[in-house]
């Protein structure tokens, strides 16, 4: 009975957290886009024409003739392509969308691309040359960061009917569980 419960409880976990999958929007053509800055930069040359996926934060965006330049702070993407919070920069690219992208819309928002890596050229962050990988986005996705309130863990059911206990039938609960405060904390979502 009291297995039971536990699978009960297990499942009903595993149906709650879902499944998670990338968005349509950056999902892309290969079943395994590039996604390693550090191994595309040290031979961009290589990666031309190869399908790759990065997000991070917009830092600049520059609006030319029929397309606009996201300069993107690229961090690690979690199994859903997400940008994942509080990681540090692995480093910047340039991912150029077809059409017009309002800045007040992308300036410091977090994105995910997907498309062919196009090359490399040279910049600067700041007044520090910098090498920016360059893609074409056939696909982005903006992202929202919101804050949402984790409950502490609490166990299943303190005061659950038990089977035989020494002293008899009865509640088997040890008393009040109390593991803590509420946690609020910030998620990527769509």
């Amino acid at each position: 009975m009291i297995k039971s419960r536990w699978f009960l409880a297990a499942l009903a976990a595993l149906t709650l957290s879902g499944c998670v999958s990338v968005p349509d929007a950056v999902k892309g053509n290969s079943p395994t886009p590039q996604q390693d800055l550090a191994r595309v930069m040290n031979a961009p040359q290589l990666y031309v024409g190869q399908e790759a996926r990065f997000g991070g934060r917009v830092v600049a965006m520059h609006n030319q003739q029929g397309k606009t330049r996201l300069e993107i702070a690229t961090v690690p993407l979690d199994a859903g392509a997400r940008p994942i919070l509080g990681e540090p920069s692995r480093g910047r690219i340039y991912a150029e969308v077809n059409g017009f992208l309002d800045p007040v819309d992308f300036n410091n928002q977090l994105v995910t691309v997907v498309g062919p890596i196009t090359g490399a050229v040279d910049g600067k962050v700041g007044n520090t040359p910098y090498k920016f990988m360059v893609m074409r986005a056939d696909g982005y996705k903006r992202w929202r960061v919101v804050q949402q309130v984790v409950m502490p863990p609490q166990p299943i059911d303190p005061w659950m009917w038990h089977g035989p206990r020494p002293w008899g039938w009865g509640y088997g609960g040890w008393g009040w569980y109390n593991p803590g405060p509420a946690q609020v904390q910030s998620v990527v979502t769509e």
